[in-house]
Order: structure tokens, then sequence, then C-alpha cells
């Protein structure tokens, strides 16, 4: 009895990793398919940096002073104006 139990308890445990490892992962198929989730994910990429971006910029222009911010958009307007002269030239 004792040797019948411990050839069914081998047999369980050899029979449960056999049907882990014949488990069907979850890996594309197809190389379309590798393509599309890679894309995916660096579109989800490009979001959350865009993202990050976009509230630096709301923090600096918010830590900045009246007269800081009108003087960026003086020295914004000066330097377009140059880059045009310069285009024509």
């Amino acid at each position: 009895m004792k040797i019948q139990t411990i050839i069914i308890g081998v047999l369980l445990f050899t029979l449960t990793l056999g049907v882990q490892s014949c488990k069907s992962s979850d890996l594309p198929q197809s190389n379309e398919e590798i393509q599309a989730e890679l894309a995916k994910e660096k579109k989800k990429k490009a979001r959350a940096q865009k993202k990050i971006q976009k509230e630096e910029y709301k923090r600096f222009w918010s830590m900045q002073t009246k007269e800081a911010k009108k003087s960026i958009r003086k020295n914004k307007r000066r330097q377009k104006k140059a880059a045009r002269k310069r285009k024509r030239r």
C-alpha cells in the first residue's frame, strides 16, 4: 500500500509538471502581432513622455514672475524676427 501511494504521488507530480510545461504561452504568434504590440508600447511611452513635458512646461511658467514672463515673450519675438531676417538674406 505504501509503494502504491508513493507511485501515485510521483505520477501526479510529474503530470502536473507536464501540464504546466505544455501550457500555451501568451506570446504573439505572428510577426504582425509583434509589430502591433511594439507600436502600442511605443505609443504609450510617447504619450507618457508628452504628459510629463506638458506638466514641466506648466510648472516652469507658474514659477516665473510677471516681469520674467514679459521678458521671455519679448526675447522670443525678437528671436523670431531675427530668424525671418536671416532667412530672407
